[in-house]
């Protein structure tokens, strides 16, 4: 199997310390640490231009790092309003166009809302939604992006686990994002990862499994689930990441595990990269 990839998602407060403003010099600067990945963020709406998606894409290429997107945080895939839904088609559109820029072939999807409905009607409004979205980005041909739709860690959110596998069903080039700090947040801290990689295999296969997308910090939660990202100093909430790695190793994985600490995500990136490094005699 291929190694798993770590990295992290934008840039940290020692990038920013160290004056790094260019997202060319971050993706230097976080291939000299090992890392080989990063998440572009567009949860702000898809600014990036052809010219620069694509020297960005050189440049990662150039230093072995694996990019992804991830798209608008106001996508709402089960929005009473139909224009809110076409919209949202839309901006997995732009942020597939710009994956493929950048030469990454990820996007990662926030669900939204649950749009005043029962969970099982926003889950199938919602892949009504993302089934339009993949033929739209097929006809467009931007078949190679795969979407992935992420777990989320408010318990009034569309996206638990089973909401996130359910979307995928649609198409087996659909990777869930499973974010496990979210997870762990929406289960007040009773988050299994043997149950839910069993959860995540037995519903789409090894395959996927496998090459899953992963985000991970650790996350302070209240009864309504996710309160804010937490860095990996924290000794209360977490979840742990090392059983998660262990899992990687004992099952065969190699995902792209994108790190959002609160500010310290490429230290804390490193740090998983490091243990997993040392599980498999790698240091």
């Amino acid at each position: 199997m291929s190694d798993p990839r770590f990295g992290p998602a934008g840039s940290c407060e020692r990038s920013a310390a160290e004056k790094i403003k260019s997202t060319e010099k971050l993706i230097e600067w976080l291939a000299a640490q090992g890392l080989n990945a990063f998440e572009y963020q567009c949860g702000r709406g898809v600014m990036i231009k052809e010219p620069k998606g694509r020297i960005l894409g050189e440049k990662a290429k150039e230093c072995g790092i694996r990019l992804s997107v991830h798209a608008p945080y106001y996508i709402s895939l089960a929005s009473p309003e139909e224009e809110k839904r076409l919209n949202s088609i839309q901006y997995i559109f732009q942020s597939a166009q710009a994956a493929d820029w950048m030469g990454a072939d990820r996007i990662v999807v926030h669900p939204g809302g649950l749009g005043k409905k029962s969970r099982g009607e926003a889950t199938a409004l919602a892949k009504e939604t993302l089934t339009a979205a993949q033929k739209f980005l097929d006809e467009q041909g931007l078949e190679k992006i795969h979407i992935c739709p992420e777990v989320m860690g408010k318990i009034n959110q569309l996206g638990d686990l089973s909401e996130v596998l359910e979307f995928c069903t649609i198409d087996e080039r659909m990777i869930p994002c499973v974010d496990f700090g979210h997870l762990n947040s929406r289960m007040q801290g009773t988050m299994d990862y043997v149950k839910a990689l069993d959860e995540i295999e037995n519903k789409l296969g090894v395959d996927r499994l496998r090459g899953m997308h992963i985000h991970f910090s650790k996350i302070e939660y209240t009864a309504g689930g996710e309160k804010r990202h937490l860095t990996f100093a924290d000794e209360i909430y977490g979840p742990p990441f090392e059983p998660l790695i262990e899992q990687f190793i004992r099952r065969g994985m190699s995902p792209t595990v994108i790190c959002e600490s609160a500010g310290t995500q490429t230290d804390d990136a490193i740090t998983m990269m490091k243990y997993y490094q040392s599980l498999t005699g790698l240091l």
